[in-house]
């Protein structure tokens, strides 16, 4: 078993494991921390606790201390020079004549180093790029391509559904989302319907697909024939979220509903059950 604090530098962003070093950190603690990239300031999310050694990534980068008032106005002044530099940057992206779209900039919390983050189409040449930011801010510069829904995850916005993204409030991750999904839900191929802001299917596609996934093995079939206890009948439509079926009687010319329980209660069976 090993300790460790999970630890977030943005706010909907993926949570890494420290090692807290015997600090006894709280949850919404501020911490400074050795990450790959250099020394960082992030927020305590989980509470020292004790895993599996198998459950995290070996060695662990280590808490240096917890965060003082002093450091958090650092984070501060890094922003506002991490705005500035988005807004001078775009210049030399035209001047270097490159097809690529900045996004979005991040200082390190000891400045030793501008992350930018940018969108294109392909692969961009950017070191004469690289090197005249470098001499424009007098610091080590990276330059990092995302995709267009990390793009709207960083930028934000207002969804079809009037409520900020999802993406930019709570997803950490990106899940796969395909078609299929909108297919099952009974939903309009339309792209512009189903699309959110990155031009990318909807993240929310995924939310409720596994139970129409479950809906789908436990229900009948549109057009499938079923026995009543008033006659043969067809299943002719399906509110899935209730678990409702209609079911159109062939001697009759009349439609019923059934829930799935009172199908099962019943013991109406599907054409299919009897071969």
């Amino acid at each position: 078993m090993i300790e460790v604090a999970g630890v977030r530098f943005k706010q909907v962003g993926k949570i890494y494991y420290f090692d807290p070093d015997s600090y006894p950190l709280e949850e919404n603690d501020y911490v400074i921390v050795e990450t790959a990239r250099g020394v960082e300031f992030g927020k305590v999310v989980i509470t020292n606790r004790m895993v599996e050694e198998d459950d995290v990534v070996l060695p662990l980068n280590r808490v240096i201390r917890k965060a003082s008032e002093e450091d958090k106005m650092t984070v501060a002044e890094n922003n506002e020079l991490a705005d500035r530099a988005l807004k001078i940057s775009p210049q030399k992206v035209r001047d270097h004549d490159l097809d690529m779209k900045l996004v979005d900039a991040d200082y390190t919390f000891d400045r030793q180093k501008i992350i930018f983050y940018f969108t294109a189409e392909g692969r961009i040449d950017f070191r004469n790029l690289v090197k005249d930011l470098a001499a424009t801010f007098k610091t080590r510069i990276e330059l990092r391509q995302i995709g267009v829904r990390d793009e709207a995850k960083r930028l934000g916005g207002i969804g079809p559904c009037g409520r900020l993204l999802c993406c930019s409030t709570f997803l950490a991750d990106f899940e796969p989302v395909s078609i299929k999904m909108a297919k099952d839900q009974n939903l309009s191929l339309n792209p512009a319907k189903i699309s959110g802001l990155c031009g990318r299917l909807m993240c929310c596609l995924k939310y409720e697909n596994d139970d129409y996934e479950t809906a789908k093995r436990e229900l009948p079939d549109i057009g499938e024939d079923v026995r009543t206890p008033y006659g043969e009948g067809r299943v002719t439509g399906l509110n899935i979220l209730d678990r409702v079926i209609h079911i159109k009687l062939l001697e009759e010319e009349r439609e019923i509903e059934y829930t799935l329980d009172e199908m099962i209660e019943e013991g109406i069976i599907t054409a299919q059950a009897t071969e």
